[in-house]
């Protein structure tokens, strides 16, 4: 399938999209097309285009091309891999050129797409391997290495041209998710372990602490001016710490992501790169955007009717995508088969993600 044009779209990967009340965080948001059969576990935008990528747990790597115009949103699906066996694919990432995807999963393996290319047998190719299932990868500008994070407890550095790492680093335990912003690279690890990179040349560990959040990390995201990052919890949680010290910042953490007695997971928090806000997603079905260094919640938008594992913010920032997807969180119980898996795109309005002024806590 040459990227750029449109994939035939198998019946049992069209669906229908969720209508009604609730099924999307606005009502004009965009239902992407063909998102999957199984949970959608990462979502990721071009960082020259808008060519949105999902993973999902049915071993498929997606993509689409998204068009905006006048705050109308169109998305089209433009190709798709799988992993070997379609295995569960759990995250990817875009080269710097947005030429080409990384994608990593169940499989133990760190593959490579080269969008406009169709690989034998529709599987990409293998550039590295763990010797467990890899929980997450990103693309190191400043290198042109890729780094992938698994549940072997390590962190292996790649070269595409080269079949070994081209390094390696042990973690304390194994790899929940990482982020890389710029030379910073930020790690979460199980036993609520957080490691801080500089990842400029050789990377090299700058810090090593324990969570100032409880229950266990579940995802972490570097702030867009390095300065720091966000960890969000099992338990309704974000913590915001500062790795370089700021005049007039101190990390602190807050409370999201709850109902009454209620407490959900924080599933991802993506930033926004132009203003340094950010997002976060849950297993309540809400999205909130947020700004921290004024301490306020921006917007909350209403719940949708299912929990949502992940989303993105494009380049630009004026286009978010969010999947309308079971997280797991309560178990395979509580898991109905059938359950539509969506993606949706939300038009960005600027006083949606702006930050307001000063307030004295969130809200």
């Amino acid at each position: 399938m040459a990227f750029g044009s449109v994939a035939p779209a198998p019946a049992q990967l069209v669906g229908s999209c969720t209508s009604g009340t609730n099924a999307s965080c606005v009502s004009n948001d965009h239902c992407v097309p063909q998102a999957g059969n199984d949970g959608i576990s990462s979502l990721i935008w071009g960082p020259n285009a808008n060519h949105l990528v999902s993973t999902n747990w049915d071993g498929g790597v997606r993509c689409w091309e998204v068009q905006e115009s006048g705050g109308q949103v169109r998305a089209l699906p433009k190709a798709q891999v799988n992993h070997e066996n379609n295995s569960p694919v759990l995250d990817s990432c875009f080269s710097s050129d947005g030429s080409t995807v990384f994608s990593v999963g169940a499989d133990k393996a760190v593959r490579m797409w080269q969008l406009g290319q169709t690989p034998p047998n529709n599987v990409p190719q293998q550039i590295g391997t763990h010797d467990q299932p890899i929980k997450s990868v990103a693309f190191l500008p400043t290198t042109n290495l890729i780094v992938s994070g698994g549940w072997d407890k390590m962190l292996k550095f790649w070269d595409a041209r080269q079949p070994n790492p081209v390094g390696t680093l042990q973690l304390p335990e194994r790899c929940y998710d990482l982020d890389v912003r710029d030379s910073l690279m930020v790690v979460a690890c199980a036993g609520r372990h957080i490691i801080s990179y500089n990842v400029q040349g050789q990377p090299q560990e700058h810090q090593r602490k324990e969570s100032q959040l409880k229950f266990q990390s579940r995802c972490i995201a570097a702030f867009p001016d390095t300065t720091g990052y966000a960890v969000g919890s099992i338990e309704g949680r974000v913590g915001i710490q500062y790795v370089t010290k700021v005049h007039g910042k101190e990390g602190f953490a807050f409370k999201c992501h709850r109902q009454d007695n209620n407490v959900y997971p924080v599933n991802c928090i993506c930033f926004h790169k132009g203003y340094g806000t950010f997002a976060t997603v849950g297993g309540d079905g809400i999205v909130n955007f947020w700004d921290k260094d004024n301490k306020q919640r921006l917007k909350g938008f209403p719940a949708i009717h299912r929990t949502i594992s992940c989303a993105s913010f494009n380049a630009q920032g004026n286009l978010f995508a969010y999947a309308s997807s079971y997280d797991w969180s309560k178990g395979s119980s509580q898991y109905a088969p059938g359950t539509p898996n969506e993606i949706w795109v939300h038009y960005v309005l600027d006083e949606e993600i702006k930050p307001k002024g000063k307030k004295s806590s969130y809200r």
